[in-house]
């Protein structure tokens, strides 16, 4: 819905009931999407404090009780207070933005001026930036509410598993608790996956968006390169890394990249990106599979370890592509093989990006050197071996091995688009993991992330989609889509007509709908 024509509807109920006592009745957030919120705004039944209210209920008997998921680092104290400032305004007849009243979940690594910053590390403790990133500051003038900031892999170095310094203990997978969540975006998948916030905003180098929500049958979307900004987000490799919506309906993950999609001076990657963003509700078509051609991409997922259960869950969400009108064929990337064996000499630009990135802040910001993290010892100790690698290499965007691998990258790129053009289609897939999710603690077992070389090397958009469960229907499993540039409606109106016909989304049976009080 526009904008304007909200703000009608709730205006006029909101005018209505201003000053009336505010309903007692809580509002059922479990599996709730953007329109479901707007619409029971609209309707009278809540008001913004009532949603609010809701989700820290959920916070207050799941995450560090109960299931004790353990997705959350810090919740917002002022989220009822921004909550009822929403009421006021829109009792005021103001004007209301595209995600008026949506409680988001932020990943730790973006800036917020309200709640401190640590990507995921003591050494950061108790630091409150004086800016917000660029997306957070664009959800906010959207009508968002920041309800929590959430646990992440520290500094984004794993994709395996969501464990920091700033939290103890290991974030769970809400849909088997003794399993990971993948990182390092877990915290955000785990917390939106159990109906803790309404939708999340995750960050993706090379799985991070992708394998949190694939293993906890979320939707999650990593734009084109250049299509969304880094601005204010404490940086792993800013050669591939991009930031994005993580939520539990296609709809809603379309709704917040088209608040956060656009131009921001302060990330150069991104300038001229507004001439890309479209209209992304449009793409919301239930037929979009009818006539599209999909190629699968095998050299993505298929090894000696890919797990047979995932197999079967793949085969099956390929039958029903094809159910919906979909022509399915193979797809190769000739040469790929021979040309990652001419990629030589590593590029860890770690160092180099995130003391750009302490030195934009200033004084303020503890740490100014990743000399002076090592030298706090206020890290997880299994990341020690990635800082001090990091500090030795110190290696700038322009080292060989940097080269090495931009020159690769630029060939992936014109191999992909040339195997699609050739096939006419309009998207690849594969399993976004060809494993289920691990135990916690395992790292010896297959991990199964297929999300590390397509997307990221290329920087074209890539969504995953649930596509069902293994193991005794319990663990979750993903779809991904890889298309070509800056082709986010072709991908998002895909996943919608897939997600409509398949339905495979389900809440996790660890958090159920509290009781109601009378």
């Amino acid at each position: 819905m526009k904008a304007t024509a909200l703000a009608a509807v709730i205006a006029t109920l909101a005018v209505a009931t201003a000053g009336a006592q505010r309903p007692r009745a809580r509002f059922d957030v479990v599996e709730t999407t953007i329109p479901a919120v707007h619409a029971a705004l609209r309707s009278g039944a809540v008001t913004c404090h009532a949603v609010v209210q809701g989700y820290l209920d959920r916070i207050a008997a799941y995450d560090k009780t109960g299931p004790a998921l353990n997705s959350l680092i810090v919740v917002n104290p002022r989220a009822l207070a921004v909550a009822d400032s929403l009421d006021r305004h829109a009792a005021a007849g103001g004007s209301l933005g595209a995600l008026h009243c949506i409680p988001v979940i932020v990943k730790d690594n973006f800036q917020t001026t309200d709640l401190p910053t640590t990507a995921g590390s003591l050494s950061l403790q108790g630091w409150i930036p004086q800016r917000d990133a660029f997306m957070v500051q664009r959800i906010r003038a959207a009508g968002a509410i920041v309800l929590a900031k959430s646990n992440m892999a520290e500094f984004a170095f794993t994709p395996f598993e969501t464990v920091s310094s700033i939290l103890p203990g290991y974030t769970k997978n809400p849909y088997a608790l003794d399993r990971v969540t993948a990182g390092s975006s877990g915290g955000t998948a785990a917390s939106v996956a159990a109906n803790l916030g309404e939708v999340g905003l995750g960050t993706d180098t090379g799985n991070s968006i992708r394998g949190p929500s694939s293993h906890q049958a979320l939707v999650g979307i990593r734009s084109t390169m250049g299509l969304t900004s880094r601005g204010g987000i404490a940086p792993l490799s800013l050669a591939a890394d991009v930031a994005g919506p993580m939520a539990r309906t296609v709809a809603d993950a379309a709704a917040v990249l088209q608040v956060v999609a656009g131009e921001d001076p302060a990330d150069p990657v991104t300038i001229g990106a507004n001439a890309h963003v479209r209209d992304y509700s449009s793409a919301l078509r239930r037929d979009a599979l009818r006539g599209a051609r999909i190629g699968v991409l095998r050299q993505a997922y298929e090894r000696p370890t890919t797990d047979t259960g995932i197999v079967r869950v793949f085969g099956t969400a390929l039958a029903d592509l094809r159910r919906q009108g979909a022509t399915v064929v193979d797809v190769t990337i000739p040469a790929l093989d021979e040309h990652l064996a001419a990629w030589t000499g590593g590029c860890n630009q770690f160092r180099h990006d995130i003391e750009l990135w302490l030195r934009s802040n200033g004084d303020r910001i503890p740490m100014h050197s990743l000399a002076d993290i090592i030298k706090s010892r206020r890290f997880h100790p299994t990341i020690q071996p990635r800082l001090e690698a990091a500090q030795a290499d110190s290696l700038s965007p322009d080292a060989p091995g940097c080269r090495s691998r931009d020159t690769f990258r630029a060939w992936l790129r014109t191999a992909t688009l040339a195997a699609m053009d050739s096939l006419h289609l309009d998207a690849l897939a594969y399993p976004t993991w060809s494993n289920p999710p691990r135990l916690i603690g395992d790292l010896n077992t297959p991990a199964g992330d297929n999300s590390q070389l397509f997307s990221p090397s290329t920087g074209f958009p890539a969504i995953t989609v649930p596509m069902g469960y293994t193991r005794d229907d319990r663990l979750p499993a993903g779809l991904q889509l890889l298309g070509r540039p800056w082709a986010e409606p072709t991908l998002i109106g895909l996943a919608y007509s897939y997600e409509q016909a398949t339905h495979h989304r389900r809440a996790p049976a660890s958090a159920p709908a509290l009781r109601r009080s009378r």
